[in-house]
């Protein structure tokens, strides 16, 4: 069996199923490996953004619905939280500034205002070597297709990442709502 041309960590939120299945049959299509982890609680996904549970990847796509420049996870009981584990749906930059070590890690994430520029900046600090990002509400669609362009552009063209993104951003009116921070 060959090599893999790249290896993709797909991190899972909350009702982003299809989505998620989407991506992992087309890049996989594309010759890339796809670890995937389904985060079911606050600790599944500070475990993906601080290493403990990442496989080694290049790339982190973090397919989640988003408000307000935060990531949208499950809301659990009260009772079913660990010790010391967020207690909130909502898991924005200040949690990201907290728990992530992305050293050598391109970041992508699919929900809406996940581009704020606060959150980018928390991923920056956490050594994410980039970050993409829609700036506002995008279409599902849309946002499907932009991560597919722009994977497609790196693995099958070998495009640099500064080309991948703007081929992909330059579709239409949703997929131009991303944003890449270096």
């Amino acid at each position: 069996m060959s090599e893999p041309n790249m290896r993709i960590t797909l991190a899972v939120g909350p009702n982003c199923e299809l989505e998620a299945f989407s991506l992992r049959s087309v890049l996989e299509y594309y010759g890339a490996r796809v670890h995937m982890h389904w985060i079911g609680r606050p600790n599944d996904l500070v475990g993906i953004l601080s290493g403990k549970t990442r496989d080694k990847s290049e790339y982190l796509i973090l397919c989640f619905h988003g408000e307000e420049g935060q990531f949208i996870l499950p809301e659990l009981a009260e009772d079913v939280y660990e010790e010391n584990e967020h207690r909130s749906c909502f898991f924005g930059s200040a949690q990201v500034l907290q728990h992530a070590h992305l050293e050598g890690v391109h970041v992508v994430a699919t929900g809406c205002t996940l581009g704020d520029k606060k959150l980018a900046e928390a991923f920056k600090h956490g050594k994410a070597e980039s970050y993409i990002a829609p700036k506002d509400d995008v279409d599902g669609n849309a946002s499907l297709l932009f991560v597919l362009m722009f994977m497609y552009e790196l693995i099958n063209n070998s495009s640099t990442k500064r080309t991948a993104f703007e081929r992909a951003q330059a579709i239409d009116d949703e997929t131009g709502l991303y944003q890449l921070f270096f």
